[in-house]
Formats: C-alpha cells, sequence, structure tokens
C-alpha cells in the first residue's frame, strides 16, 4: 500500500479571522440595523466551520451503492438524479437532437466593460444554424460567473492526482457548507453536458491562455474523464481507500464519451493556435469526437488593431462570420451522423493506458 503524503499546514482559522470573512458579506450599511442577528447568524456558522459540517443534509445511500449504510450529501444524489435523468433523454432514439452551445468569454455588457463580448456575437451567428437545422439549443454564457450575484464555479481540488476514485462523478467536493463553499454551478452545468449530443466551445484568448471562466469549467470536468459514480465505495474522501481502489485496477469510465464537438478560437494578437489545440486535446481525451477539420477554427480578429474597434473589425469579417457558422453545420452533420450510428475508425479499440 503506498503512503499518503501529509505536511502541507495548517489552513484553520481563528475565530476572529473567520468573523472578519463572515461579515465582509454584510458591508453596506443596509445591514447595520441587522447587527445582532448577524451576530447570532455567525456564531452558527462558527460552530458548522469547527464542527467540519461540509454536507449537514445527507440520506443512506441505499441500494446500487457499495456500502448501502453509507451517508451520501442529499445534494450530491440531487445532482447524481439530474445527470442521469439528462443522460436517458440523449440515449434516447426519439429525443431532438441537442447541442450545448458555450460561450467562454468573461467580457459582458451587463457588468464593468459595459459592451458585450465578440464570442457573443459569434455565438449567436452558431444558434441560428443549429436552430435552422431543428436541433435544440443550450446557451452556456459564462460571462454569467462574473455578472449575475453570487454565481461561480469553484475550483477543483485535484483529488484525482491523489487517486482516480477519489474524483466523484458529479463532483462531491462542493457544496462544501462548513467552508462557505456553495452556489457552486457545477450541478446545474454537468446534467447539460449529459444531456448534449454537440458540444461547441466559442471563446476568446486571454493571455495566451483560455479564460479563466472557460478553464475552470475545464478543470471541474476533470471527473466525467475517469471519476468514481460512488462516494460510498471510498467512505467519501478517504485517501487510503481511493489508493487502495485505484491499485487494484480502475477502469477510468468515459461519462461523456460519443459526443461531437467544435471549437472556434478568437484572439487579436498571439496564442489562438495553441488555445485552440488545447482545447481540441481536452475534449478528445475525454472520448469526445471532432466533427472534421472545418470545426476547429482559429482566427485573429483586427490582428493588432486598437481594442475600441474590435466589433467594427468583426463586423467587415465577414470571411471569419462564415467559417464560424461552417463550423456549426459541421458539427450539425457529425450529430446526425452519430445518431444514425456512424461507427468511428477507431470504436471498439481497446486503450493499453488508461488514463
Amino acid at each position: 500500500m503506498t503512503d499518503v503524503r501529509k505536511g502541507q499546514g495548517d489552513s484553520s482559522l481563528s475565530r476572529e479571522e473567520f468573523a472578519r470573512r463572515f461579515r465582509a458579506r454584510f458591508y453596506d450599511p443596509g445591514f447595520e440595523p441587522l447587527a445582532a442577528e448577524i451576530d447570532r447568524l455567525l456564531e452558527v456558522a462558527w460552530q458548522a466551520y469547527r464542527a467540519e459540517r461540509k454536507s449537514p443534509r445527507t440520506r443512506k445511500a441505499g441500494e446500487g451503492f457499495a456500502d448501502p449504510s453509507y451517508d451520501l450529501s442529499i445534494e450530491w444524489l440531487q445532482a447524481r438524479e439530474a445527470i442521469q435523468t439528462a443522460q436517458r433523454r440523449q440515449r434516447d432514439p426519439a429525443s431532438t437532437s441537442r447541442v450545448l452551445l458555450i460561450c467562454g468569454a468573461a467580457r459582458s455588457d451587463e457588468t464593468c466593460p459595459g459592451e458585450m463580448s465578440k464570442s457573443f456575437r459569434l455565438v449567436k451567428l452558431a444558434r441560428q444554424v443549429f436552430e435552422t437545422a431543428g436541433l435544440d439549443v443550450d446557451v452556456l454564457d459564462l460571462s454569467r460567473l462574473d455578472s449575475e450575484y453570487d454565481r461561480r464555479i469553484l475550483p477543483c481540488k485535484a483529488c484525482v492526482s491523489t487517486a482516480m476514485p477519489l474524483c466523484h462523478w458529479p463532483c462531491s467536493c462542493y457544496p462544501n457548507h462548513s467552508l462557505g463553499q456553495v452556489n457552486d454551478a457545477m450541478n446545474e452545468i454537468y446534467p447539460r453536458f449529459a444531456a448534449a449530443h454537440g458540444i461547441m466551445i466559442v471563446t476568446p484568448v486571454y493571455w495566451y491562455q483560455s479564460p479563466s471562466v472557460l478553464k475552470l469549467l475545464m478543470d471541474r470536468l476533470v471527473c466525467a474523464d475517469g471519476g468514481n459514480p460512488d462516494p460510498s465505495s471510498t467512505r467519501g474522501k478517504n485517501p487510503e481507500r481511493a489508493k487502495e481502489i485505484e491499485l487494484k485496477g480502475w477502469n477510468y469510465p468515459r461519462h461523456l464519451a460519443g459526443r461531437s464537438f467544435a471549437v472556434v478560437v478568437h484572439g487579436d494578437a498571439a496564442g489562438v493556435d495553441s488555445v485552440r489545440r488545447s482545447l481540441v486535446d481536452w475534449l478528445s481525451d475525454m472520448h469526445l469526437t471532432p466533427a472534421g477539420r472545418t470545426a476547429e477554427l482559429d482566427r485573429y480578429i483586427g490582428y493588432y488593431e486598437p481594442y475600441a474597434t474590435s466589433h467594427e473589425a468583426l463586423d467587415k469579417d465577414f470571411a471569419f462570420q462564415e467559417e464560424v457558422r461552417n463550423a456549426a453545420r459541421a458539427l450539425v452533420n457529425a450529430v446526425r451522423m452519430m445518431r444514425e450510428g456512424r461507427a468511428e475508425p477507431d470504436d471498439g479499440l481497446g486503450d493499453p493506458r488508461p488514463k
């Protein structure tokens, strides 16, 4: 049995520091008349923190789990049921084909930038193609993470690096009520991926990388690529148990395998090719299928021109607009062929390096 390495340090807070952070949410003077009530809430939150009440509402796992008597989070069970419902719909031959269309830009006219993103405009072009083809379209606008109240994707805690079975599908790291890590959007987003037959990502480049809102989403989808669908098997977050299970042999279930994808990346100075490659590699590693060369697109808009006129540069770039439509059309064709049962050349081949 391999050792579990410890010693990174103590992250616990003092009562004073906990109180300072808790009260920061009530900085607005409008809360001042409620100071006594806030103090009472603070005491409840402090006791939950000290007792590490991560999941305060649970029920027995029940039939179908490795340990039916294990207490599972009700919120996790609800997320699991939503995914299973979405998967049943996705696999129903009578269901309408569905595309998850993702806007990866953080910019929005609903908050500080004061102007919509070019990615959102390109998403609208793609959406028209999908709707004209008769597909259901689910638009996931990641700019909502910085323009809506208390909406967030919390960071991946990298359980998979301890042992793959410790990473649960769906993610069981959140919500963590004792740490105030709540309102995580991923329990809503996982079923949207599960329901889709095709995925299209339209994103800008930020500092040679994917925008942070998109990277958070990518990291939190690691549980879809080999994640353990049964937290009772690891007794929750028990690293020793998870390592033991992995070392006996893990089958790395690909929970989103077989869906088709398209990627459109745009920038103004550098990085579009590397971001496009990283997104294609990421989706391919999860066993999603590229919709073809036309559906893997990277272009510059207003190359080294002022930011202030970038929307005008897109207005004039009719070729790029049509390329985005073609990427969407390629995804429509790929989804149709996939649903008709067309096999990929590597279907049925075993993976000698499952990870």
